[in-house]
């Protein structure tokens, strides 16, 4: 099947029917605030709002505010509400990183254990509006930290625990936080991660830091090395399991989160408590189509927003059944996704393009073995699927009977923007189909004109939804400079995307200097810092190339100072990669980093990063007007070397 396929698949939709969405859609575009508004009554509300949108794109005021007078709490509404309606329903079902190990987490534990740890938080000193970073492995501590971050008023910043200590630190201090969560170890893979040695290193560079919780795992009293390190356990046997939930106003922050743009310094996106919340548990009742009973799987990692929006957030304000998986679809053995649906019995599993890519490759016969009967719906998530990919999911892992919800949304948008709406849309192998309810999408060309019907331009979002950012941490002028600049009074993706002649969207990718690697954005500026920072290195670009399992990968230019002598060029190299990995992390390793003399440069200087991405690619058939460049001659030079490394 192509990308122009029409796939109707059999069943209705628990919420609406296709009449129904349509009128919502058109009602949610001409009258947001009455839409929202009825929207709104999804949460529990400490005191009702009665402003529902308040909104400027405006330079000199910019300002984001949904819901602004009324006031609830997001542990609340994800926890405690369940816990008085159904106590004894599984909240969580985890999956460690070792098969044979899972605990089952009933709303009425999961209310008691959040409130302990609460109170753990309240001891060491934690008060309404601080902000805690958390750098945690996939445990259920992980998102009892979250949620008693929220419960007590606490700002949470949850970093990946495959960050490095120094992107650790930037991100600390960043943020001002004071106090960081973390565990002795990690296991991911079968493999340990230091996770403790690395809060130990980055805060040589924290001052600002009063207290590490740390949940000692192995019981080794050495990871507590610090007069600032607090064990866990210790406390957990003197706090109370009651704790009252601090009454939030609704622009109050609930988290910061950090992406990747492209300057060196990663973004923190702060989202905030009420339309976050209403945004994360609307769309994933409409975009999964979650059914009371139903086991819901988001294979994320809560240090991403996919994590927080579909795996904690969204779910658990729903009152639904969220697996947290701690492992790798990979290990012990390629079977290991099919096990755990089996297993669990999953009906809805989200996962990245990058996994099913990667699991396609190693055969069919890890997913035949396992009982997948209990499918219904199928989801992608964090980066455009292909066609070959989505169809191999579909047909194998779906049995050709499950809807594909292709999600396309971002760190700043909180939430889904355009997805599949299951037993509503026929699908269209690899595109995310049509914007969500309250999304009104339009595609911007070269002339800053509005592309009507069929076409591609920039991704840009009309209008406000509650789910959205509301700044840059300690930068408003950088969130207006990113998002609202380039399109007065639209939201500008960063995306580009074409519309087919049924007005399915398919994202092209990004049109800045930003990376989609496995589904992570990562800054092409983050890495080239992490490489100059080298003293042999005298200039470096990263660009990025189509990758067949990661989607898009790395590829590194790089420049040596004239001076530099070195053993041989593959142990140099080598280096530089453990220079990345120290710096940001192992996720950031390019695939070829190139050693050259000299980068396609025009005569006022400025890099033809285009030239640098056909040759990463090896497209260089049709390499472009080359006239404008300084030196024209470097471009054979690096299509050579871009050989010589293959």
């Amino acid at each position: 099947m192509d990308d122009n396929t029409k796939i109707n698949v059999s069943g209705s939709h628990n919420y609406y029917t296709i009449d129904e969405f349509k009128k919502y859609y058109k009602e949610s575009i001409d009258n947001p605030d009455k839409f929202w508004g009825e929207v709104a009554k999804l949460i529990d509300w400490y005191k009702k709002p009665t402003k529902i949108k308040n909104v400027s794109y405006a330079k000199d005021n910019l300002s984001i505010k949904w819901y602004e007078d009324g006031q609830l709490n997001a542990c609340y509404n994800t926890v405690d509400r369940h816990a008085i309606k159904n106590p004894d329903k599984i909240a969580i079902t985890w999956e460690a990183d070792e098969p044979e190990q899972e605990e089952k987490i009933s709303y009425r534990q999961l209310k008691k254990k959040v409130s302990k740890f609460a109170n753990i938080l309240k001891q060491i000193g934690v008060k309404k509006g601080d902000v805690v970073t958390i750098y945690m492995p996939m445990i259920p501590e992980a998102v009892f930290s979250m949620l008693a971050c929220a419960r007590i008023g606490a700002v949470h910043s949850v970093v990946f625990g495959g960050f490095s200590e120094e992107s650790l630190a930037t991100r600390i201090n960043n943020c001002s936080s004071k106090y960081v969560v973390t565990t002795d170890i990690g296991k991911r893979g079968g493999k340990e991660i230091p996770l403790k040695k690395n809060v130990d290193k980055a805060l040589l560079n924290c001052p600002n830091v009063k207290n590490i919780l740390v949940i000692n795992k192995t019981g080794d009293k050495s990871y507590l090395s610090s007069d600032k390190d607090i064990d866990y356990y210790s406390l957990l046997k003197q706090v109370s399991s009651n704790c009252e939930c601090e009454v939030m106003n609704a622009e109050d922050p609930l988290f910061i989160l950090y992406t990747s743009g492209s300057t060196g310094t990663p973004k923190g996106l702060v989202h905030t408590t009420g339309g976050y919340l209403v945004y994360s548990l609307f769309t994933f009742r409409n975009t999964f189509d979650y059914r009371d009973d139903e086991v819901f799987w988001c294979s994320a990692d809560v240090g991403w927003i996919t994590g927080h929006s579909y795996l904690v957030y969204g779910p658990l304000a729903m009152g639904a059944h969220t697996v947290v998986f701690e492992g790798v679809p990979t290990y012990p053995d390629a079977s290991r996704f099919w096990n755990v649906i089996d297993k669990h019995k999953v009906n809805i599993f989200y996962t990245a393009p990058t996994a099913i890519r990667s699991l396609l490759s190693m055969g069919d016969d890890y997913v035949k073995k396992a009982d997948l009967s209990s499918l219904r719906i199928l989801g992608t998530v964090g980066e455009p699927i292909n066609v070959d990919a989505w169809n191999w999911y579909y047909e194998l892992v779906g049995n050709s009977k499950c809807p594909i919800v292709d999600t396309w949304w971002q760190t700043e948008t909180g939430g889904h923007m355009i997805t599949p709406i299951p037993y509503l849309w026929y699908l269209k192998p690899g595109k995310p189909t049509l914007p969500s309810l309250g999304i009104d999408i339009i595609l911007i060309d070269e002339q800053q004109n509005e592309v009507q019907g069929q076409g591609q331009g920039s991704l840009c979002i009309k209008d406000s939804w509650p789910g959205q950012a509301r700044t840059i941490y300690g930068n408003h002028e950088k969130f207006y400079e990113t998002y609202f600049k380039d399109f007065p009074n639209y939201y500008f993706s960063g995306d580009g995307a074409e519309r087919d002649a049924d007005g399915y969207i398919r994202i092209t990718g990004r049109m800045d200097d930003v990376l989609n690697v496995c589904g992570h954005r990562m800054g092409t500026a983050e890495i080239e810092d992490a490489l100059d920072d080298d003293p042999r290195v005298a200039e470096t670009a990263v660009v990025g190339f189509k990758h067949d399992i990661k989607g898009e990968a790395i590829y590194a230019f790089c420049i040596l100072k004239n001076v530099v002598k070195y053993e041989s060029e593959e142990k140099l190299i080598a280096e530089l990669i453990s220079k990345i990995r120290t710096a940001i992390g192992a996720i950031a390793t390019p695939d070829f980093i190139q050693i050259c003399s000299d980068l396609p440069k025009t005569r006022s200087g400025k890099i033809m990063r285009r030239i640098l991405r056909k040759i990463a690619n090896d497209d260089i058939v049709n390499m472009g007007d080359t006239s404008t460049l300084a030196d024209s001659s470097v471009v054979q030079q690096l299509i050579d070397g871009r050989k010589n490394i293959k």
